[in-house]
């Protein structure tokens, strides 16, 4: 939704008819993960995709139909896109996945889409809650920290759908979800896909050295907000740095120490000097960040491993702890390291050793946890 909402709302206040088709589930590999919007208006344009153009054609055929009133009244629908053994050059996924989407006119849309705007571009956290099995079919409901809108039409169900949206919201999760028809949680009876817009995790990058410019440059390729710190005004600067959604002249393990580091953030301590590394090191390892890399060579490395044990962390944390930082790819330029970093980062987040996709069997993508999260 992030990437069309600009466009959407301006179809809107064009008075613009809108059909929208939002990718709710993925079964083995697809080019696209759950929350992906491809939208169609009553002219025949389109924004967005839902498979990378794998099915957008035939997608594309249901939700003029869907605006036209043609699809059992303009309904809402749960449409399945596969292979198809009988017929190869039929519509479905070359990479060999299932894809689940649910198309339906937006008329929810005036209500509920301002409100989801204002949230996302404040970078307020918020949960869009959309009935797509059983009772309350379409129904919507938008959930904030503090507030609620919309309805299923059953306050229980209600109550239900908006502690599960907080939690996933809160873990930056998107998926969907079953319950009973009174939100029970062993029950079926009702399927809800509850896409999370959580704000972009962040990226630590310390050191403000030639290398942090395409550390910091892919980081926000990647969709982090980048924050650079470094002790030193003279290095330090917008000049140097013009990416970095923020710049911070401080030492950097008194700023990490107030920084309020979450679980889907990353730390890069490119410094590799002891009077900054190790502080800010010790002060990383006190937070739940999901990635910590230092820069430095093997001996380097190793006279900073010494130094953070003196100064009390165990081996067990230092384990957290990526170095020397990225994948053993070569790099070499300031650009190769930042792209090694960046593939480690994705790696780890993935559960993945970061080899030759060549080199091994199975399937490319394989459903893990961090598949549902951002």
């Amino acid at each position: 939704m992030r990437e069309i909402l600009n466009e959407l709302e301006a179809w809107l206040a064009a008075g613009r008819r809108i059909a929208v088709a939002t990718l709710v589930e993925v079964f083995k590999s697809a080019p696209r993960q759950p929350g992906a919007v491809m939208a169609v208006n009553d002219r025949g344009e389109v924004l967005g995709s839902v498979s990378g153009g794998c099915v957008e054609a035939a997608l594309y055929d249901e939700a003029v139909a869907i605006l036209g009133g043609c699809q059992e009244g303009g309904q809402p629908r749960l449409l399945t896109f596969g292979i198809s053994d009988e017929d190869a050059m039929a519509v479905g996924l070359t990479c060999g996945g299932t894809i689940r989407v649910f198309l339906e006119r937006a008329d929810w849309a005036p209500d509920l889409l301002p409100r989801l705007a204002r949230a996302i571009r404040a970078e307020e956290p918020a949960a869009l809650v959309t009935v797509t099995a059983g009772p309350g079919l379409g129904s919507k409901l938008l959930v904030t920290a503090t507030e609620v809108y919309g309805t299923t039409g059953t306050p229980a169900l209600d109550e239900r759908l908006t502690v599960e949206a907080r939690g996933m919201l809160q873990m930056g999760q998107t998926g969907v979800r079953q319950f009973g028809a009174a939100g029970e949680s062993r029950g079926v009876a009702v399927t809800a896909f509850i896409e999370s817009f959580a704000p972009p995790p962040r990226m630590f990058v310390f050191g403000a050295i030639d290398y942090a410019g395409a550390v910091v440059r892919i980081g926000k390729f990647l969709g982090y907000r980048v924050i650079l710190c470094d002790a030193r005004p003279v290095f330090a600067t917008r000049a140097r740095f013009p990416e970095a959604d923020e710049i911070v002249v401080r030492w950097p393990h008194e700023y990490l120490q107030e920084a309020q580091v979450g679980p889907r953030d990353v730390i890069c301590v490119l410094t590799h000097d002891s009077k900054f590394d190790v502080p800010v090191l010790l002060a990383a390892l006190k937070t739940p960040a999901a990635y910590i890399g230092a820069m430095g060579s093997r001996n380097t490395h190793e006279r900073r491993y010494r130094e953070l044990l003196a100064a009390g962390a165990t081996p067990e944390e230092l384990e957290r702890i990526a170095s020397p930082i990225g994948l053993d790819i070569g790099g070499r330029t300031p650009e190769e390291t930042a792209i090694s970093i960046a593939a480690e980062i994705i790696a780890l987040r993935y559960g993945r050793p970061g080899g030759r996709l060549k080199d091994r069997s199975g399937p490319i993508h394989v459903e893990t946890a961090a598949d549902a999260r951002r």
